[in-house]
């Protein structure tokens, strides 16, 4: 076999491999998205976005092409993200970006991996939600005429459709989504476990910042695409911010 003909058949044997290694790593990317969780959504990213707030990302699910956002993060081609909580936004701009969305997808629940829960006879796959931790050096002075998070959680019938006032820390912060700023906040109490309020409000606060609220609040509130809340605090205004 002369040297140029040895050069082809070397050529073609590293073409067929490489051919092979990136079928079996597509076929496995599609085996595991096939194994997904009812509900839970697999995404390969296609390209990045960063803003201050937010990283805008195009994906691929299925063979189909979206935009999704979510809270600022490292992200990069190829990576894959896995969600079940979204609620689209269509028609939405970016004053950052100068920029209209016709559609895109803002994700709360990002996770880069997936946790198999090994049970007798299944081995069923579960996203690994992100939780909110307990803040245990906060303490909240209650405000005049408030209720802490610790009684609403208590009794939570007895204040629905009616303005409460509560002092707590930002713990979370989500910048005009829907039209609005989304803020968690605690006061240091609980009822059950239950310590973590969700605000919506037209005033910006960042995480750390001490304020009181003063809000409506709602029971069973269903958002769609999986927002759902049993308790929250809707129209908030904020004063006493420190």
């Amino acid at each position: 076999m002369n040297k140029s003909r040895l050069i082809i058949v070397v050529v073609l044997a590293l073409l067929a491999i490489l051919f092979f290694v990136t079928t079996c790593y597509r076929g496995g990317q599609k085996n595991k998205m096939a194994d997904l969780p009812p509900g839970t959504h697999g995404v390969t990213v296609k390209e990045v976005i960063q803003t201050s707030n937010y990283s805008y990302l195009n994906v691929e699910e299925n063979d189909k092409m979206f935009w999704i956002a979510v809270v600022s993060r490292q992200a990069k081609p190829g990576d894959v993200i896995y969600y079940t909580k979204a609620y689209e936004m269509n028609n939405f701009v970016s004053k950052e970006l100068k920029r209209t969305f016709p559609s895109v997808l803002f994700i709360e629940d990002p996770v880069d991996n997936l946790t198999t829960d090994q049970k007798p006879g299944q081995k069923p796959m579960t996203a690994q939600k992100p939780t909110l931790s307990k803040w245990s050096d906060v303490s909240v002075v209650t405000p005049t005429g408030g209720i802490t998070i610790g009684d609403l959680y208590k009794n939570p019938g007895s204040y629905s459709g009616k303005p409460i006032i509560i002092r707590g820390v930002v713990t979370k912060s989500n910048s005009q989504i829907m039209g609005k700023n989304w803020l968690h906040i605690q006061d240091g109490t609980n009822y059950e476990g239950k310590f973590d309020l969700t605000v919506t409000t037209m005033d910006s606060l960042i995480v750390g910042k001490t304020a009181t609220f003063k809000g409506v609040i709602t029971l069973n509130k269903d958002f769609g695409s999986g927002y759902f809340y049993d308790v929250i605090m809707e129209e908030g205004r904020t004063s006493d911010i420190k």
